[in-house]
């Protein structure tokens, strides 16, 4: 057995060698998908594909990095691996994401013994999908671009021109992808040169006990923390706008959370739907979200392992809506996205105190795509808006913050867009009044205006349009999420998913959603609702409104009688 000094300093060592592992990514990448946004999901496993250590971007890409190696090795086999190869995968049901999502691993040798593996996951610009940027309306696994199984990209170290070829002659943007995908090549060496290196430095033997240390250590502590939440059974059910086929039809997410003992089960199969259109989730990705939401509620103070998730149990039913199989669609899998929030809202029937409200429940994201007439060429950019979070027991939910499933992502600054795209942004700030009112205020999310500078497309990908973000221990719901194209003009309209195309001076309006409320408005102190209005979060018509306190004078201030009254008789009207 290692002693816990030497566990703790291997695993901060296997931690630092995946941060530098996402810095050699975004050294690297092409496109600032990756670079700026940090949409990757970064891991180093063990022999047998279980997670040590990771670089989060988007949360549930390291999430479900495990599932995508397991499979792959179980496709290639063990033994056929020799140091230096690299392996890409993107079939989406062994992959757990969509074509785009494109899982890159190497294994780890250390004195011709396979020790552990490295993996990066990116989204890739284009791999010859029916529609160039995003899928929205795919009814089959076809329509969704290439497909690479376990595919050996590079053999002992010497790279594939094949394989390369492929991905050039079947892509709209070749260098930039390629480019990406080296990147991704970049960033596993690098996770093999530095476990090797640790290997040298503290042995072998020393290192694959410490991985499983690392892995039990996980383990106990989740187990603890989920013997400290209430036993119980609660069901809940939250909705994705629509499939992207069936507009009109939004569609279920069901399930069951069960505490018992150290354990917990999230039952899924109650959602039994099968989509029409591309958001079919693979189970790896259902996985990879139920562990999200189960960490962020047992765990959310210490690095993640795969130890984490030994007492969680996930129930799907194979062939539907949770659990994709051939060939169902899957390239629009924002049901991933959404999943960790109907968790969440099952649990907070039993735990109102422990659980938070919803986030403003999306990553709101708007892709474009065009030719820029400054340079002659196609370009493409995208960015996830932030939203607010939801509020809870010990206070406020966070303004205008990335959505809980990229916890280390940003969004495309406003230079960057302006200065690759020929696009203005025109506004660009929080959005009042959104967050849900409560004792504790959800957060606002964020209102950003787009103006294109040349014809352009804009793909919005926004599945949570039509229904509120909940608010939990008798808050207030926050405001829904919601895109207009050609705002203040007469053929202004609110749309979700949708492919909008637009002329020069075209323009379009990303108002993300607020967190919901915790607890009575009516309870909320004035001095912080005063706070609120001075800073912005919300409207003097707002807290007068939402929370019965009236805001008058220059300075502004509480008028305390006037308050008193007024929340009486909204009191009395509840």
């Amino acid at each position: 057995m290692v002693d816990s000094i030497t566990v703790e300093v291997i695993r901060h060592s296997m931690l630092s060698a995946a941060s530098e592992m996402a810095r050699n990514l975004c050294r690297t990448a092409y496109n600032t998908i990756v670079y700026e946004i940090h949409d990757y999901g970064i891991s180093l496993h063990d022999v047998d594909g279980n997670c040590i250590a990771d670089a989060p971007g988007i949360a549930i890409f390291s999430g479900s990095n495990d599932y995508g190696v397991q499979k792959s090795v179980e496709f290639i086999g063990k033994d056929k691996q020799k140091p230096g190869d690299v392996y890409m995968v993107n079939y989406p049901y062994w992959s757990a994401a969509h074509t785009l999502d494109v899982l890159v691993f190497t294994p780890i040798f250390f004195e011709e013994e396979l020790i552990a593996y490295a993996s990066c996951r990116v989204h890739l610009l284009d791999l010859k999908a029916k529609d160039a940027g995003y899928v929205l309306d795919s009814t089959d696994m076809s329509q969704e671009g290439i497909f690479f199984p376990a595919t050996k990209i590079y053999d002992q170290g010497k790279i594939q021109e094949d394989i390369f070829n492929i991905i050039r002659f079947n892509s709209r943007f070749p260098d930039r992808t390629i480019g990406d995908l080296q990147a991704e090549v970049s960033a596993v060496h690098t996770g093999d040169v530095r476990m090797r290196e640790i290997a040298a430095k503290y042995g072998k033997e020393t290192l694959l006990q410490a991985m499983r240390e690392i892995n039990d250590h996980g383990e106990r502590l989740s187990r603890a923390a989920v013997a400290k939440l209430p036993n119980g059974s609660w069901t809940a059910t939250d909705y994705c706008d629509s499939d992207g086929v069936e507009l009109d039809k939004k569609v279920a997410m069901t399930c069951t959370v069960t505490v018992d003992g150290d354990k917990m089960i999230i039952d899924w199969t109650a959602t039994d739907t099968i989509a029409k259109g591309p958001i079919n989730l693979p189970v790896g990705g259902t996985m990879a979200s139920s562990r999200l939401a189960f960490k962020s509620l047992t765990t959310p103070d210490s690095f993640i392992c795969a130890g984490n998730f030994r007492n969680l149990e996930i129930i799907t039913k194979p062939g539907t809506l949770l659990h994709a199989e051939p060939p169902m669609p899957t390239f629009t899998l924002w049901t991933g996205l959404l999943a960790p929030e109907v968790v969440t809202k099952a649990m907070a029937q039993g735990m109102p105190n422990v659980v938070p409200a919803c986030t403003g429940g999306d990553v709101c994201d708007i892709m474009a795509l065009g030719v820029n007439p400054r340079t002659g060429q196609f370009w493409l950019e995208a960015t996830n808006d932030a939203v607010g979070f939801g509020a809870h027991a010990e206070g406020d939910g966070e303004d205008g913050i990335m959505h809980p499933t990229e916890p280390g992502c940003r969004n495309n600054p406003v230079e960057i867009l302006e200065s690759k795209a020929p696009m203005i942004i025109e506004r660009y700030g929080y959005r009042q009044d959104s967050g849900g009112p409560g004792r504790n205020r959800g957060g606002v999310g964020i209102e950003r205006a787009y103006k294109f500078t040349a014809p352009s497309n804009a793909i919005v990908i926004n599945y949570k349009t039509k229904t509120d973000p909940w608010g939990v221990g008798g808050g207030n719901d926050g405001v829904r999420n919601k895109v207009i194209i050609n705002p203040g003009e007469p053929n202004e309209e609110s749309v979700g998913v949708s492919n909008n195309e637009f002329g020069t001076g075209g323009k379009i309006t990303n108002l993300t959603g607020g967190g919901g409320g915790w607890g009575n408005a009516f309870e909320r102190e004035p001095a912080k609702v005063l706070h609120d209005v001075i800073e912005g979060y919300v409207s003097v018509e707002g807290a007068k409104r939402d929370y019965g306190v009236v805001i008058t004078g220059s300075p502004l201030s509480v008028d305390e009688k006037a308050t008193s009254e007024l929340r009486a008789t909204l009191v009395k009207r509840s």
